[in-house]
């Protein structure tokens, strides 16, 4: 097994280095991504806190924890009260384990080649399983590592369609795929488990009808005495939307990071912090004439005398194009609109109204601003997609810069 692939660019951690050293680190970077700790760790509080006491939370840090930063994510969640964690490919699973990380891992997405195999039982990762087929590689490859040694039974968890029409066997053949797994040596069914479609709708049939489709499937199986002892559904939106859907553990992905999956799910029981901020430099600023136009295609003409600051990130940094003129972004405690097209490493703001706009000036794209706050489904919503998408776009040569200590500055304006 490789070693799994790091940033280029370091992730620096108040615990890594004094206060003084990052604030030297800090001004040779354009653009970079603050990660709020104490954010996340209050909001895995907050939602444990609407949890019966018997349900625990699967934090998930797929897609290097919606690019938030698999590790560090991971280990705030656990010491906040997560005891799971959920990955979506198997060296997602192995940087946890190589970072020393020794909570349950559960593998969400499916693997069957038998290098995948094995490198989940070295790192005592626990897969889902979607098929007898998989299920029975799984065992294949077990049976031949337990000629060397005396492995335990993998524990592994059986994933069920019941709407979604993506992972897992049909729910109508529950009964069967969990008698054929649990004949199969070298395995140990820890759970059953599917996947909610609508959760994020407000009245949704369909999320009703999936839920009596687990329950029919959770009857039948505990009266031919094949229930799992953990079952679980419940994703972020299904987790706020309702405790009937928590069962033994819920998944959470979205709301760990402190967004909401959808306006009605937001409620005072569970106040959530958004974890993420992007913040980027000026690096020049001019004044430009009347009639003339700003970047490719010339998708903005000043139309008066127009002092333009140009700021060091693009789309190559997780900027989309799309949003070209429609972003509002903070600068010296003011909101300033965004002007032309979004240009793969810079873009424009119109800064005629703060003429003490300079290099060096730091820009707030999403986080906290004396204005408010700039919010990731802001920009969603601007050009047609889902907050999550926004989260995970942003590029590794955006460094990630933990804070947790809400009063200790870590970068100079």
């Amino acid at each position: 097994m490789e070693p799994c692939s790091r940033p280029i660019l370091p992730v620096i951690s108040p615990d890594d280095a004094p206060w003084t050293q990052i604030l030297n680190h800090l001004p040779q970077y354009r653009a970079w991504v603050e990660i709020d700790l104490d954010a996340l760790a209050e909001n895995v509080r907050q939602i444990r806190q609407i949890l019966a006491p018997g349900t625990a939370l699967l934090a998930v840090v797929k897609a290097d924890a919606y690019g938030h930063g698999a590790v560090a994510v991971a280990e705030t969640a656990l010491k906040a009260g997560a005891t799971w964690l959920g990955v979506a490919t198997v060296l997602e699973g192995v940087e946890l384990r190589q970072a020393g990380i020794q909570a349950p891992i559960l593998l969400l997405g499916a693997a069957n080649a038998t290098d995948e195999i094995q490198a989940i039982v070295h790192w005592q990762i626990q897969p889902t399983l979607c098929t007898v087929s998989q299920a029975q590689a799984f065992s294949t490859v077990l049976q031949t590592l337990s000629s060397a040694s005396s492995p335990a039974p993998l524990p592994v968890h059986l994933k069920l369609d019941t709407g979604m029409s993506r992972l897992g066997t049909p729910w109508e053949e529950a009964l069967d795929f969990v008698q054929a797994v649990s004949q199969l040596p070298g395995l140990q069914i820890a759970s059953v488990y599917s996947h909610l479609a609508t959760a994020d709708e407000a009245e949704s049939p369909t999320l009703w009808q999936q839920h009596d489709r687990f329950e029919h499937v959770l009857t039948t199986l505990k009266q031919n005495n094949l229930l799992p002892p953990c079952r679980h559904l419940a994703n972020s939106a299904a987790t706020l939307a309702s405790p009937t859907l928590h069962y033994d553990l819920v998944r959470v992905g979205l709301c760990l990071y402190g967004l909401y999956p959808a306006p009605h799910l937001q409620t005072p029981q569970v106040q959530l912090r958004p974890v993420l901020s992007v913040k980027a430099r000026v690096t020049q600023v001019k004044t430009i004439a009347p009639g003339t136009g700003v970047s490719y295609g010339h998708r903005f003409i000043a139309s008066r005398p127009t002092r333009v600051a140009v700021v060091a990130i693009g789309y190559a940094d997780g900027v989309s194009r799309l949003l070209s003129n429609q972003l509002k972004v903070g600068v010296r405690g003011e909101w300033v609109s965004q002007i032309g097209a979004v240009t793969m490493d810079q873009l424009m703001l119109d800064v005629t109204d703060l003429p003490h706009v300079t290099p060096g000036d730091v820009v707030t794209l999403l986080g906290e601003t004396e204005q408010g706050a700039l919010r990731a489904e802001t920009w969603a919503e601007q050009i047609g997609t889902i907050a999550w998408e926004i989260l995970c776009g942003f590029k590794h040569r955006l460094p990630r810069i933990l804070v947790s200590d809400r009063q200790c500055p870590i970068y100079r304006d």
